[in-house]
C-alpha cells in the first residue's frame, strides 16, 4: 500500500532551474522545492515546457525502453502541447499514455470533451503513440471504467505528468477541499462552482448548466507519483490561484499546494500568470 503524503514542510529548500538557451527566467520562491520559471509569453512557455517534459520522456525511453505519461487539457496547455507533437527525436510508440480527467456524461462529439480535444490536438499530431488510454465519461458502468482504468495505471511508473492549475487552485478535478490521501488512481469526483465557472468562463459551454457535474479524475497522491510533473499556466485569471499555490500553505483548500511537496516539478508561468509571485 503507497504511504501517506507527508504532512510536515521541514527539509524544503530553494530551488529552481530552467535549461541554459531557453525562453524562461528562473524564480525563487522561499519554503517549497519546486522549480518556477516566468517565460516571456505563453508559446515560450509551452516551447519550454515541452522541451524538459520531452527531454525527460527520451531518457525514460533510453533508461527502460519504454515511458507513460499523463497529458493535461484546457487551454494552458494549447501551446505545450504544440511543441511536444512537433518532437520528431521521441520514440512515440514506446510511449503509454493516459490524461488527467474526463467529464461525465459529456459525448466526445462535444467541443468541450477532453477525449475529442486529446483526440484533435495530440493523437491525430502522434498517431504512431504506444498506447494512449482514454477516460470514457460515458461509460454506461462507471464503477468498472475508474476500475479499468486504476488497473492499468497501477502496473506503470508514471515518468512526466504535464499539468496545470485551475482558478480554484485545482489539479486536474480535484477541487477544493481536495482529498490528499484518496489511495486509487482515478476517481469519480463532483465539481465545485468555481471550477464549472472556468469551464465557462474559458468559453467551452454556452451556459453555466451546461457544464456536467461530475467528472472522472486522476487523484492527488497518483499525480504525486509521477516522476517528473510539468506544469504549465498561463493568463492573469489564474495569478491569484499560482500565488496561493507557490506561497501559500499546503493545504487541501488549494489542492496544486500539495505539489509544493513534490521532489521534481517545474512550473512555466507567462508574466500574467506570476502577477502574484
Amino acid at each position: 500500500m503507497r504511504s501517506k503524503l507527508s504532512n510536515g514542510g521541514q527539509g524544503l529548500t530553494d530551488r529552481t532551474s530552467v535549461s541554459k538557451g531557453g525562453d524562461a527566467t528562473p524564480v525563487s520562491r522561499k519554503g517549497t522545492i519546486m522549480r518556477i520559471a516566468v517565460a516571456a509569453d505563453r508559446h515560450a512557455l509551452g516551447r519550454e515546457a515541452a522541451r524538459l517534459g520531452g527531454t525527460a520522456i527520451r531518457e525514460a525511453i533510453a533508461a527502460r525502453g519504454a515511458a507513460t505519461i499523463v497529458l493535461a487539457t484546457g487551454a494552458s496547455q494549447f501551446e505545450m502541447l504544440e511543441a511536444l507533437c512537433q518532437r520528431t527525436d521521441i520514440d512515440w510508440p514506446r510511449v503509454t499514455a493516459f490524461h488527467l480527467d474526463e467529464y461525465i456524461d459529456l459525448p466526445e462529439t462535444h467541443p468541450a470533451s477532453f477525449r475529442r480535444y486529446l483526440r484533435e490536438r495530440f493523437i491525430a499530431h502522434v498517431p504512431n503513440v504506444g498506447a494512449f488510454h482514454l477516460i470514457d465519461g460515458n461509460a454506461v458502468d462507471l464503477g468498472a471504467e475508474v476500475g479499468r482504468l486504476n488497473g492499468l495505471i497501477d502496473a506503470l511508473a508514471i515518468d512526466v505528468v504535464f499539468a496545470g492549475i485551475g482558478e480554484n487552485g485545482h489539479l486536474a478535478f480535484n477541487d477544493p477541499p481536495a482529498d490528499f490521501d484518496a489511495p486509487e488512481g482515478f476517481k469519480v469526483v463532483t465539481l465545485d462552482a468555481a471550477c464549472r465557472r472556468q469551464q465557462l468562463g474559458e468559453g467551452w459551454f454556452p451556459a453555466l448548466d451546461d457544464v456536467p457535474p461530475q467528472a472522472i479524475s486522476m487523484t492527488i497522491r497518483q499525480i504525486m507519483r509521477g516522476q517528473l510533473v510539468v506544469l504549465s499556466v498561463s493568463g492573469e485569471r489564474k495569478a491569484a490561484a499560482v500565488g496561493e499555490a507557490v506561497c501559500g500553505p499546503v493545504t487541501p483548500l488549494c489542492p496544486a499546494s500539495i505539489l509544493q511537496r513534490h521532489p521534481n516539478c517545474h512550473l512555466f508561468l507567462d508574466p500574467p500568470a506570476a502577477a502574484r509571485l
